[in-house]
């Protein structure tokens, strides 16, 4: 017997998921709810593609109405973000995070800035386990990525940490100040809340990304938000063909 297994996707904003939406001919969920939200079936699977809205209120909010109401084997979350300087990244690569970290959630003392660590309470306390600012990411469906990027010829999928945060850095000065302090890759502002709702449920959880732009002082001329949007999902559209396809 096979068995359904569903997938679900999570982005901001229409443009960093409509492509994925649209080559898997998802149909709009027929139950009125309060995000867009839309359903798919290939091969044995259901997809399901819900559209958050920025920031991490919003991410949260929707991923757990997702994982409520769906009950996913794997959450993913995509869209675009803004590469530190120095990591090797360029417009319009992609990304996948082996963690997500809370960049701005903790305390500012006279010394600087301190995690919620220093506070001492964790955002989520799990079978003994404490997560405070950093939340870890599915290292099974990583490893299922990379087999796709090999496939199709992606000579280096760039793998490591991501940092969400509520203000984007717009000077040169604020990402030095975080890349130092988190040693990240780059920078969005929904993926820890969604990594954060799968941990409460359970569910693994995936973050890829394409690169739109730098973080350095903010210029928005250099941007490309549509090529870094399209990468992302050319790739997600193979990585869920080949989930689909894959025995349960």
């Amino acid at each position: 017997m096979v068995t359904m297994r569903t997938i679900a996707v999570t982005a901001a904003t229409p443009l960093e998921i409509r492509g994925l939406v649209e080559a898997f001919d998802a149909q709009r969920y027929s139950a009125p709810l309060p995000w867009d939200v839309f359903f798919a079936e290939e091969t044995s699977t259901k997809i399901i593609f819900t559209i958050t809205g920025i920031g991490t209120a919003n991410a949260a909010a929707a991923s757990a109405l997702v994982a409520h109401l769906f009950t996913p084997d794997l959450l993913i979350t995509t869209g675009c973000a803004g590469a530190y300087p120095g990591c090797g990244l360029e417009i319009g690569d992609i990304a996948l995070a082996t963690t997500e970290v809370f960049a701005d959630e903790g305390v500012v003392i006279h010394e600087g800035w301190r995690s919620l660590e220093h506070i001492g309470i964790p955002l989520l306390d799990q079978n003994g386990n404490h997560f405070f600012n950093e939340i870890p990411l599915s290292s099974r469906a990583n490893t299922a990525a990379l087999q796709i990027a090999e496939q199709l010829g992606i000579a280096s999928l760039a793998t490591g940490r991501f940092l969400t945060v509520a203000t984007c850095s717009g000077t040169n000065a604020r990402s030095a100040e975080l890349q130092e302090r988190f040693g990240g890759l780059c920078e969005n502002m929904e993926g820890a809340a969604v990594a954060l709702i799968a941990a409460r449920y359970g569910i693994d959880c995936m973050e890829l990304r394409g690169i739109s732009n730098y973080v350095e002082n903010r210029d928005i001329s250099r941007w490309d938000i549509r090529l870094a949007a399209t990468n992302s999902q050319r790739f997600l559209k193979q990585f869920i063909r080949n989930q689909c396809l894959c025995k349960r």
